[in-house]
C-alpha cells in the first residue's frame, strides 16, 4: 500500500497524495554560465502535470534566484555582500517565476508564487494563514512554487538554505511525500565522486544512526547552499512531520511517479529508480507542537536539573517547574520559545548538557532567574504575582528525546 500521512485530511480523493519537490540551483540553471537548463526545467514541469493528472496536489519549493540574477545582470559571481545578494536575488526571482509560468502556461497550468522568511511562520497566525493559503492554491488546482525571500531576509532569521524550507513546507501542509532532488541518484555513505567504493543508502528509518555510519562532508554548489548535510536535516525536520522522504536525481523528474508506486520497495533489482528514502514517523508531532520546533526563533535557553528532565521526558509528559531549574541563558520575555536543556553531572565536577526540548515560556527570563529552584506555591511571594504554576506547560512543550539517563 502508498504510504500516506495519516494527519492529511485534505485529499481530493482516496487514492490522491500531496507530494512537494524541492529543485536544487543545479538542476535550474548551469554552475558556470547562469544560463537557465530549460531541458531540465521542462522535464520537471511535465513530471509534475503527470503527478496532477493521477490526481496528486504538488507544490514545488525552488531555488536558483540568485543564480537567475546573476545571469539576467551579466554578472560572473555570487557577490559576498548581503545587500547585494539581495539585489540579485530579487532581479533573478522575477526571471525564474517567468521561466516556470512559460513552461506550465504551455499545458494552461497555472501557478503562484509563495515568498517566505522564518519570521512570516514565528507569528502563529501568520503561520496558519500561510498553511490556509498553500491548501486553497491546492484546492484550485494551482501549482504553488514557494521560494525564500532573499530580498529581506538576513542570516539570524534565514531558513538556512531550500532544503530546510521544503521540509518546513512539507510539514506544515502534511504532505505525503517530499522529494529532494540532487545532482546524486541517492545518499551514499562517502563521496562516490571521491570514493570507488561508496555504497548507496537505500531505507533509512534512524538518522541519527545513520549519521554514524556515513560521510556527509560533501558541501553545496557554487551558487547553492545546501549539501547532503542539508538534506539530512530536512529529512529529520519532515519524517517528524509524518512526511516519507526522498533523495533522488534532479535530472530524472519522472522517477517520482515510479518511485511513489514501487511503494517502498528497494530499487536493488533495478526495477525501481534508485533513491534513498528516509521512513515518516509512526507518532508524527501534532500542527501546533511542529510549529514550536520549527517555526519559532529559539530566544535563549532553560538548563533544568535531573528530576526535571526524566519528568518532562517521562511517559507522565509532565509540565517544567521552576523547582526543577538550575540556569537562565538569554534574554526573552514571556511566550517566546525556549530551548530546554538538561545538564548532567559527570565525575571529575564536570557536567554534560544536552538539548532535550523547546517549549513556550509562561514568564520572562528575568523572572524565571527569580524563581528559579522555587516551589510554585512561592512564586506569588517572590514576584508578587503568578502568571502560572509552571514555566512551561505541557501543551506548550515539545520533547526531542524519549528519555534520559
Amino acid at each position: 500500500m502508498i504510504y500516506k500521512n495519516q494527519q492529511n485530511s485534505r485529499r481530493s480523493n482516496d487514492s490522491s497524495l500531496t507530494v512537494v519537490i524541492k529543485v536544487g540551483t543545479t538542476s535550474i540553471c548551469d554552475e558556470k554560465t547562469h544560463f537557465p537548463l530549460l531541458s531540465s526545467l521542462s522535464l520537471l514541469v511535465e513530471a509534475v502535470l503527470k503527478l496532477k493528472s493521477h490526481g496528486h496536489r504538488v507544490v514545488i519549493v525552488t531555488s536558483a534566484a540568485v543564480g537567475t540574477g546573476l545571469r539576467r545582470l551579466n554578472i560572473s559571481e555570487k557577490p559576498s555582500k548581503l545587500t547585494a545578494r539581495q539585489a540579485v536575488a530579487a532581479v533573478g526571482q522575477v526571471r525564474l517565476m517567468a521561466l516556470y509560468d512559460n513552461l506550465f502556461g504551455q499545458f494552461r497550468q497555472p501557478i503562484a508564487q509563495l515568498l517566505l522568511t522564518k519570521n512570516d511562520l514565528a507569528d502563529r497566525s501568520q503561520y496558519l494563514n500561510a498553511v490556509g493559503c498553500l491548501e486553497e492554491l491546492l484546492d484550485m488546482d494551482v501549482v504553488p512554487i514557494v521560494n525564500e525571500n532573499d530580498t529581506i531576509s538576513t542570516q539570524g532569521i534565514r531558513f538556512g538554505d531550500n532544503d530546510t524550507l521544503s521540509a518546513i513546507t512539507a510539514g506544515m501542509i502534511k504532505a505525503d511525500y517530499l522529494f529532494l532532488l540532487t545532482d546524486v541518484d541517492c545518499l551514499y555513505t562517502d563521496n562516490p565522486r571521491n570514493n570507488p567504493d561508496a555504497k548507496p543508502v537505500h531505507v533509512c528509518d534512524n538518522i541519527h544512526l545513520l549519521r554514524e555510519t556515513i560521510s556527509i562532508s560533501t558541501s553545496g554548489s557554487m551558487l547553492g547552499t545546501g549539501g547532503m548535510e542539508t538534506k539530512l536535516v530536512a529529512a529529520d525536520l519532515a519524517t517528524a512531520a509524518g512526511v516519507t522522504t526522498i533523495i533522488t536525481h534532479g535530472a530524472k523528474p519522472f522517477n517520482i511517479l515510479k518511485i511513489i508506486e514501487s511503494d517502498g520497495t528497494l530499487p536493488e533489482n533495478n526495477s525501481v529508480p534508485l533513491n534513498t528514502r528516509f521512513i515518516a514517523k509512526n507518532n508524527p508531532l501534532i500542527d501546533h507542537k511542529w510549529w514550536i520546533l520549527h517555526g519559532l526563533h529559539t530566544a535563549g535557553s532553560i538548563v533544568i536539573d535531573e528530576g526535571a528532565a526524566k519528568a518532562v521526558t517521562s511517559s507522565l509528559r509532565s509540565s517544567l517547574f521552576a523547582a526543577g531549574i538550575v540556569e537562565v541563558k538569554g534574554n526573552f520575555v514571556a511566550q517566546q520559545a525556549v530551548q530546554i536543556v538538561f545538564r548532567k553531572s559527570v565525575e571529575g565536577g564536570d557536567s554534560i548538557d544536552t538539548i532535550i526540548g523547546k517549549g513556550l515560556v509562561n514568564y520572562s527570563s528575568i523572572e524565571i532567574s527569580r524563581i528559579q529552584r522555587c516551589k510554585s506555591h512561592e512564586i506569588v511571594d517572590i514576584l508578587g504575582y503568578v502568571n502560572s504554576e509552571c514555566v512551561i506547560n505541557r501543551s506548550n512543550l515539545v520533547r526531542v528525546v524519549d528519555a534520559v539517563c
